[in-house]
């Protein structure tokens, strides 16, 4: 026996040199049990403890290939413990099979199966080992405890297999073994995991049937599972029914309870009960912890209940509960989620005067919210607190602050972020990788991007499918579809090395290994393939992609579909576009907004006004509701129709079914009624716009420009003189035809007072609606006055720009870069051509000869009402 002591403090002290050691076991003659089996544990340790698994095998096939005695069988057990001890559970179960089909009459003891049952939980392959365990031992003769049908049980729960758990749970006491305690709570508790609490009490009658008497866990997790289930009612009666049974409410049940409210959002019923901890003395009920007023917190913030959050927090400082880190960071999630991001730079100074140190993620919730405020200064200011606290910033920091730049348009400075992440060894993941790279093809740097992937390569980063879609929809958007479908199809053999076929910029971006095989095409990467097809007209090659979608990958989804009939609806192939409706409902695609929304603009060109409404009704009986963009299509054929009283039945509809009308909606009917004259309904519309939209300065144009065309001057006067005193642009009001018309209608002064009142607000316009004011104030002999207005008018258009001073004032300078009023040259050539004797004419006719104002004038262009794209006005 010394010589064996003498070898294990051998292999002991060369542990750390394991080939030695194994040398040593080696040298020592297997013939002699007395010092084999004693070592033969601890050189098996210290070989698995340098995963040299091999020797193990040596180890196992040697002691196999012996006389079987009870030394050796004991052995092989151990080796197979050990294995199993150490992780190796798929090679232990694997010897003990062998070892099982060798030595049939040998079988270990049911303390040995529990522990390989309970090691094969922990493997990926646990279905299999449970199975051929339970099976073996039953073969066997050897019999299974209760303790090995709990695991058993557990098992089969965990893999979901919950009625195979329950038909075991049943077979117990045919094989001798009567449930206990933890063999109903681990059943029951399978069951409330996946939503089945009705049937986790049934079980906690059968206990009351079997005279086990449950634990508080059993009641916890039934009483918590049916919360969650939103069945407060059965929660209530558990509570009462554990005091029945002698059992008083802890912690956890209450917690459980106002954690499952919050999250299903009955966040009055959670703050009842926490209220009730805190107050109630004579119900006994357990005070609230750490974990209660968090969780309380977090339904408040969820909920956006600030003021209630804010007072909890408040109370917490003066109490014997100090709120914790994770106190502070569900507070700074709820501030920043509601927009409260002044509130939440706070919160990060009163960490830090209370000595209760932020984390990463506390700073990484601010960034998130600073970032996505465009408050990128303040950012970068939060970004050198951290680390001047002593707090890295971490790829979720810095990827949060490259993305904000990116969102911002500032890629130069996300570039620099990425740098000094970089620098600072932090290592870059794909997704932001990916936020820069996506950014770069959205502004159309291809250039950039494409030193970006060589980036991503040097840095050993390989693209995945999102960045490859990327690449793709930035190929699509430059118009550079060819390209991209080329690609794709390389994709196929190469995966992501396709995009070696880019140019030599992207030579070497990925190999051509195995890696890159893994990133193939996937639908988002067809559906950018066909859309940008769609987009250049190419519909027949869309087609063919689409096809090769449903062979190579998988049936579309509403995007695709949506895609192609937009563009087919959009170019009028509307029976086409049905026949794809066709086979979209026969793949069991369903219809969304998106699909009616596509199928009534083309039925728009159609002018089928009938079947129109035949989708509106579709939309309804399917639960899908019409947004305004529906209705606005069918109104603006009922208004091109004339169909007015019809368009404004389809306008009440819209208020009755809660579907806001916009100023597109009015417009259409302001128009069509005017356009038959019907002035008095009109108005009363246009007064109805105002109070749901709001003063809108498009809707004072339109009912402006409206009334004067109808001829009614009088309430078009009042209305631009409205819409002067509101300080509105102006820009689509034709106030020189209303001028022109006051002149005409010997209302001089009026026009007079007009034009005065426009140029001291220093608004800009026409230079040429002076003209009917000059002319009107010569005929009347009023020679000095329409002289003065000639040279204010020249004056004006001497300006090489002019600004719209009042619209400067109202919306801010931003304006003021690239945004101004010019003026149309086509105006001034009527005055050129004028020839009506009017001495003011000629005069003004040769001092523009001469030179006056032409920097000016070269320049300006003609002044058009505003027109949009038939697809965006009915938004």
């Amino acid at each position: 026996m010394s010589q064996a002591k003498t070898l294990i403090r051998a292999l002991l002290n060369n542990s750390t040199n394991p080939k030695l050691a194994w040398q040593l076991f080696q040298r020592i003659s297997p013939s002699d049990p007395n010092i084999f089996f004693p070592a033969l544990p601890t050189i098996t340790h210290i070989l698995l403890r340098s995963n040299m698994l091999p020797e193990i095998d040596s180890l196992h096939h040697f002691l196999v290939n012996q006389p079987l005695d009870e030394s050796r069988h004991q052995s092989l057990y151990t080796i197979v413990k050990l294995l199993a001890e150490s992780g190796h559970v798929e090679k232990a179960v694997s010897q003990f099979q062998f070892l099982r089909t060798r030595f049939l009459n040998h079988p270990p003891l049911t303390s040995f199966y529990n522990f390989l049952i309970k090691s094969s939980l922990e493997g990926e392959k646990s279905e299999n080992f449970l199975s051929w365990l339970f099976q073996d031992m039953i073969v066997s003769g050897v019999s299974p405890d209760t303790y090995t049908f709990n695991l058993l049980i557990g098992g089969l729960c965990r893999l979901g297999r919950l009625d195979d758990a329950r038909k075991l749970f049943d077979k117990m006491p045919e094989k001798g073994c009567e449930p206990n305690v933890f063999s109903f709570g681990i059943l029951i508790r399978g069951y409330c995991k996946v939503g089945l609490s009705d049937k986790g009490l049934e079980l906690l009658d059968l206990m009351r049937e079997m005279g086990v008497p449950p634990n508080l866990v059993i009641y916890n997790t039934l009483i918590s599972s049916f919360c969650k289930e939103g069945n407060n009612e059965e929660a209530e009666k558990l509570v009462e029914r554990m005091r029945e049974d002698g059992l008083s409410p802890n912690i956890v049940t209450f917690n459980s309870r106002i954690s499952a409210l919050c999250k299903a959002g009955k966040i009055l019923e959670a703050s009842r009960i926490f209220r009730d901890m805190q107050m109630d003395e004579e119900k006994e009920l357990p005070r609230p912890n750490l974990i209660t007023v968090n969780l309380m917190l977090d339904g408040f913030c969820k909920e956006g209940m600030l003021e209630d959050a804010k007072i909890l927090i408040e109370s917490m400082k003066g109490s014997d509960i100090l709120p914790n880190v994770e106190t502070y960071n569900i507070w700074l999630h709820g501030l920043v989620k509601n927009g409260k991001i002044f509130d939440a730079q706070l919160v990060i100074k009163d960490m830090i005067d209370q000595n209760l140190e932020p984390n990463t993620y506390s700073y990484n919730i601010l960034m998130d919210g600073l970032c996505k405020n465009g408050m990128l200064a303040d950012a970068r200011m939060l970004m050198g607190l951290m680390t001047r606290s002593g707090i890295s910033p971490d790829t979720v920091t810095y990827s949060t602050l490259l993305h904000g730049y990116c969102s911002e348009g500032k890629v130069t400075e996300a570039n620099n972020v990425l740098h000094e992440m970089i620098k600072r060894g932090c290592t870059p993941n794909n997704y932001t990788w990916n936020i820069l790279l996506h950014s770069l093809w959205k502004q159309g740097k291809a250039s950039e991007a494409e030193k970006l992937l060589q980036k991503m390569n040097e840095g050993g980063h390989e693209m995945d499918i999102v960045s490859c879609n990327i690449v793709i929809d930035g190929l699509c958007r430059s118009g550079n579809v060819d390209k991209a479908i080329e690609i794709v199809d390389e994709m196929w053999s190469h995966g992501s090395a396709a995009f070696g076929s880019l140019g030599n910029s992207f030579i070497g971006l990925v190999d051509g290994g195995n890696n890159g095989k893994k990133c193939l095409p996937d639908l988002f990467t067809y559906s950018t393939i066909i859309k940008g097809l769609c987009s250049e007209g190419k519909l027949d090659e869309a087609k063919k992609k689409f096809i090769e979608m449903m062979k190579r990958i998988s049936f579309p989804d509403a995007v695709v579909y949506n895609t192609i009939l937009h563009n087919l609806c959009k170019r009028g192939k509307v029976s086409m576009a049905f026949q794809v409706l066709k086979d979209m409902e026969k793949r069991g695609c369903n219809k969304t907004l998106e699909t009616y929304n596509s199928l009534i603009l083309g039925l728009k060109s159609k002018n089928q006004i009938f079947e129109m409404f035949g989708l509106i009704n579709e939309m309804k009986e399917n639960g899908i509701d019409p947004s305004v963009f529906c209705y606005n299509t069918i109104m603006s054929s009922l208004c091109e129709a004339g169909r007015t009283e019809e368009a404004t039945s389809l306008l009440e509809e819209m208020l009755r079914n809660e579907v806001n009308p916009n100023v597109n909606s009015f417009t259409m009917l302001i128009k069509a009624f005017c356009r038959v004259g019907e002035f008095t309904p009109a108005m009363d519309v246009f007064d109805i716009a105002l109070r749901l939209c709001g003063q809108q300065e498009a809707l004072y144009a339109v009912m402006f420009n409206e009334m004067l065309a109808g001829g009614e001057i009088l309430e078009a006067t009042k209305l631009f003189k409205a819409a002067m005193d509101r300080c509105y642009a102006l820009k689509n009001f034709l106030c020189k035809d209303l001028i022109d018309k006051l002149c005409k209608d010997d209302r001089l002064e009026e026009a007079l007072d007009i034009l005065n009142e426009l140029v001291n607000k220093g608004y800009g316009f026409d230079p040429a609606s002076f003209m009917p004011v000059i002319d009107a104030l010569k005929k009347c002999g009023r020679k000095h006055e329409s002289d003065e207005l000639a040279e204010r008018m020249l004056s004006m258009a001497a300006e090489p720009m002019v600004v719209d001073k009042v619209y400067l004032n109202r919306v801010g300078r931003q304006l003021a870069h690239g945004k101004h009023r010019q003026y149309a040259a086509s105006e001034w050539n009527a005055i050129l051509q004028r020839d009506d004797g009017s001495a003011t004419a000629l005069k003004t006719l040769k001092r523009v000869q001469k030179g006056w104002g032409q920097a000016g004038l070269l320049s300006l262009e003609s002044k058009t009402n505003d027109t949009f794209d038939e697809w965006n006005t009915l938004y």
